[in-house]
């Protein structure tokens, strides 16, 4: 029978490769910390959102976001943090969404308003000079 020696490179490459292999096992096995802080950010959007307006001027997004904070709630409390934390960060987008709408709708009513003066006080002028 033959004998079988490997080289001293052989032997190198085996054992980095089951280095490799075990790190990125380990790494793939490590837990995935909960997202508290962006559960945290993504309420103080929402809320941000509901007082510039949000319920009256951008239902819509403002609702998704309460809707997908619910998820990510729910998914905190089955310690699914993954998807909590993908909840919580469309949750923040869309309630962010909603405050900038509301403000944005906010300050366009305002222009109109401030138009509508200004023709109603050109009127008067007109009429009052001639």
């Amino acid at each position: 029978m033959k004998k079988f020696s490997r080289s001293k490179s052989a032997q190198m490459q085996i054992s980095i490769g089951l280095t490799v292999f075990v790190a990125l096992f380990l790494a793939g096995c490590a837990s995935i910390p909960a997202p508290t802080s962006q559960i945290a950010v993504s309420k103080a959007a929402i809320t941000n959102a509901n007082s510039a307006g949000g319920n009256e001027f951008a239902p819509l997004p403002l609702n998704s976001a309460r809707e997908k904070m619910d998820a990510a709630e729910h998914a905190m409390a089955k310690e699914d943090y993954l998807s909590a934390r993908n909840f919580a960060e469309e949750a923040q987008v869309d309630a962010q969404l909603a405050a900038i709408t509301a403000r944005s709708t906010k300050a366009q009513k305002a222009v109109s308003q401030l138009q509508e003066d200004n023709r109603v006080l050109r009127q008067e002028i007109d009429r009052k000079t001639q």
